[in-house]
């Protein structure tokens, strides 16, 4: 056991993990979308040529903020592995102290 918490190693990555998958997806899906959504937006301005729209739609603030929110999206996603690494590190230093020491018990 970790001893910060009184949750079992495997139960601290497994809520990890699922962290991590949420905010993964979240990630996911905004940059899956991105093509859809400046679309969209592009037909919002109606009947412009498609450069002028696609240069128009890029330069606003709505675009700029949906950006910001997928990359925001994928560093929280990143951290959230970090996070379930982390705590695989710990579980393995965990897992070769012990078997140090039963090796020193055996001497």
């Amino acid at each position: 056991m970790n001893a910060h918490t009184n949750q079992p190693i495997s139960e601290q990555f497994r809520l990890a993990a699922k962290d991590w998958v949420e905010k993964d997806s979240a990630a996911n899906l905004l940059e899956e979308t991105k093509s859809a959504v400046l679309s969209q937006m592009m037909t919002r301005l109606g009947d412009v040529p498609v450069s002028h729209a696609e240069r128009s739609v890029k330069s606003s603030e709505e675009w700029l903020d949906f950006v910001k929110k997928m990359v925001r999206a994928r560093e929280a996603a990143n951290l959230a592995k970090v996070r379930c690494e982390y705590i695989r590190m710990k579980f393995q230093e965990w897992s070769s102290y012990n078997a140090t020491k039963r090796a020193e018990m055996r001497l």
